[in-house]
Parts: structure tokens; C-alpha cells; sequence
């Protein structure tokens, strides 16, 4: 049931999504709730393509960057625009881990590394969609075993509910028939001023993030394995700052990550615990928007490696024009036994709730 009004809030339609993709049907879904504000996904990728809220004015706008046509998201210059990530979301260093001493080789697909479940990952492909409600999507992707060298056939559900306090809320379940590894997440670029051409920078946001620690990186982006404080560091987010006051300072971890591109170890009273992750609050607009996770890391990214490609309705997505929030178990983490398990057995299931909640500072 996906009921479609001839106007839609974000100005997108179906019929330029309605498609055969992969042999399967892709199609836009809209998520509205009672007071009118739209998200808008299409099962490829579970892409979100509109996220429809408005200013301190009661001015709307899209917040999230994305395409108006099934074409430009199969073959958008930033591949991982918005999507769901997986079999393992982020890097896996020389795309190489063991697993009861049975080594398992990856795709290479940055630099040395394996990314983001590599180049046919879960951002690549089609998802069996259903629309429960006219605020809630259910998509479900089977990864066959041994797709893009992970072990185990794995069994994926992911919800997609936008409630009536503007929390667009993401809950993973996931379950597999061998021993595999799991990291799932959403890749969504957010900009809370408003998609434009040119969107603006994301160097005014003022941004808070809930953690003391961080994962220092190499020149390729993997953990070199300590749990450092962010204290007298740029990472330091647990006041809010905008996020351009110290991204270009001479430090050698804004080098290797080209601005922020670290995963925080987020401060948890218990492990899987829901709480908040961060905040961030767009001054010209007044929107907010605050990150809630059951996960232990979340990497924040600047979107540094951005090339102004084209996107909704003409917009242009400059470099850091916007940031992500990929909750999520931390990098390399089946090379580093140290770091929480992503280890899912057949007798367990996955389990990760993510929400993003918007909202206005008047």
C-alpha cells in the first residue's frame, strides 16, 4: 500500500523510479506522518532520497543528498549517496580476516582496502520492498554465500519508520546460516541547510558528538589500533563547535582522513544500549538534528572527498557540502579482536536500531 498523492512534498514521483533493475522491481516509497513532513526511499540501495522538513520559517526543504531518477542513483558519481551499507560497512585493511583460522579475501576498492561490503555491496543492489503503513517501509535483502567473499548466506530485514516527532528511525536484524561478520549502517549525507545549487558548506553546522575516544587512522584509513581521547584534539566535539573551526588545522589525522573521517568510540552506560550520539544544528535555517544508536561507534564524515556532481532537481553537491553519521561497530574490527565482536553465529541474530531525529531551535 503505498498511496501517492499527485504533489509530493519533495517534488519526486514514482514513475521516474518505476524500473527493472537486476531483474527485480525498483520503486519510490513515501513515508509520511501526521503532520505532513515526507521521506522518500527507493528500494535500490534503500536509498533515501528526500527527507522533507521545515525551517524556523515553516519553510521546507530536502535535507538529505540523493537523486530524482532511478538512473542517477544506479549511476551516481558518489556511490554510496545515502544507501544502506553492507555485508561490512567500512574499511577492512587489504581486504583480508580470519575466521576460526580460515582466512577469507575481499574486493580491493580503496586504495589497499576493502569498503563498504566492496564494489557489489548492499549499496549495489535491489531489495525486496513492502510498505506496512503510509510511515513505515520493510526491505529484505538474501546475500548468497560467499557474495563479495563473505562467508554464510545472510538473511537481511531492515525498517525504515518516520514517526510524528520527525525521528526517521532504522532498525537492522539480520541472520545467517555460517559464521560470518556483520556491520551494518546507513551512509546518509545530510544537509540541513537545504539542497541547493550550490548546497551550502557544512563547515557553520554546530555539531556535538557524544564520545571521549576515537580510533586514530593511517594514511589509508584503517585504525592504527589505539583508543585515543579526543581531549586537546580537533575531534573534540563534546561541546558543541561548528565543524570548520578546526578542520583545517596541521594535524596529521585530519591529513590522513582529508578533514573528519574517524569513527568515535561513542560513551555507553551498558553495550546496546539506545542513547544519543550527536547533534548537530544548522544556525541559518534553525533545523537540528540529533543521532540516537544501539551501536558502539559512529564514524563522522565531512563528505571531504566531494566533486560537486549533480543531483535533486539541479542541486549540486560541493565538498562538504555534508556530513554523515555511520553508526556502526568500528573498522577493521574482525583484525582487531580487541574491538568489540562483529561476529554473527547461525544461532544469533543481528540486531542495530539507529534513529535521526529532526527538529527546529527557534
Amino acid at each position: 500500500m503505498n498511496e501517492n498523492p499527485i504533489e509530493s512534498l519533495s517534488g519526486l514521483k514514482q514513475e521516474d523510479f518505476k524500473q527493472e533493475v537486476q531483474g527485480k522491481p525498483v520503486n519510490l516509497y513515501f513515508l509520511r506522518n501526521s503532520a505532513g513532513n515526507e521521506v522518500a526511499i527507493t528500494n535500490y540501495a534503500g536509498a533515501i532520497v528526500a527527507i522533507m522538513v521545515p525551517d524556523r520559517n515553516g519553510k521546507y526543504a530536502n535535507v538529505i543528498q540523493g537523486h530524482d531518477n532511478i538512473d542517477e542513483v544506479v549511476n551516481s558519481p558518489e556511490i554510496y549517496l545515502s544507501t544502506l551499507i553492507g555485508r561490512y560497512g567500512n574499511r577492512i585493511n587489504k581486504g583480508k580476516f580470519q575466521i576460526d583460522g580460515k582466512e577469507y579475501t575481499l574486493a580491493i576498492n580503496d586504495g589497499e582496502n576493502a569498503l563498504h561490503g566492496g564494489p557489489t555491496g548492499f549499496h549495489a543492489r535491489v531489495w525486496d520492498a513492502e510498505q506496512l503503513d503510509k510511515q513505515t517501509l520493510k526491505l529484505n535483502y538474501v546475500a548468497a554465500d560467499m557474495e563479495e567473499g563473505f562467508p554464510g548466506k545472510l538473511d537481511v530485514t531492515v525498517i525504515y519508520s518516520w514517526t510524528d516527532d520527525n525521528e526517521l528511525k532504522i532498525e537492522y536484524k539480520a541472520k545467517t546460516d555460517k559464521k560470518t561478520i556483520i556491520n551494518l549502517t546507513n551512509h546518509g549525507y545530510f544537509a540541513l541547510a537545504g539542497l541547493a545549487n550550490p548546497t551550502p558548506t557544512i563547515e557553520d553546522l554546530e555539531c556535538e558528538v557524544n564520545a571521549d575516544f576515537y580510533l586514530p587512522i593511517d594514511a589509508g584509513c584503517i585504525p592504527l589500533g589505539n583508543i585515543a581521547p579526543v581531549e586537546n584534539t580537533p575531534f573534540d566535539f563534546r561541546k558543541p563547535k561548528t565543524i570548520g573551526q578546526d578542520i583545517e588545522k596541521d594535524d596529521q589525522q585530519l591529513k590522513n582522513g582529508n578533514g573528519y573521517d574517524h569513527c568515535y568510540v561513542l560513551n555507553k552506560n551498558e553495550e546496546g544500549e539506545l542513547s544519543f550520539a550527536a547533534r548537530i544544528y544548522e544556525p541559518n535555517s534553525g533545523r537540528t538534528m540529533e543521532v540516537y544508536t544501539t551501536e558502539p561507534g559512529m564514524q563522522m564524515y565531512t563528505n571531504n572527498w566531494g566533486q560537486g556532481h549533480h543531483g535533486t532537481h539541479g542541486a549540486t553537491y560541493p565538498r562538504r557540502s555534508a556530513i554523515c553519521f555511520e553508526a556502526q561497530h568500528f573498522p577493521d574490527s574482525p583484525n582487531r579482536p580487541y574491538f568489540p565482536s562483529v561476529i554473527l553465529r547461525p544461532e544469533d541474530e543481528y540486531t542495530q536500531t539507529t534513529i535521526y531525529k529532526f527538529g527546529v531551535k527557534k
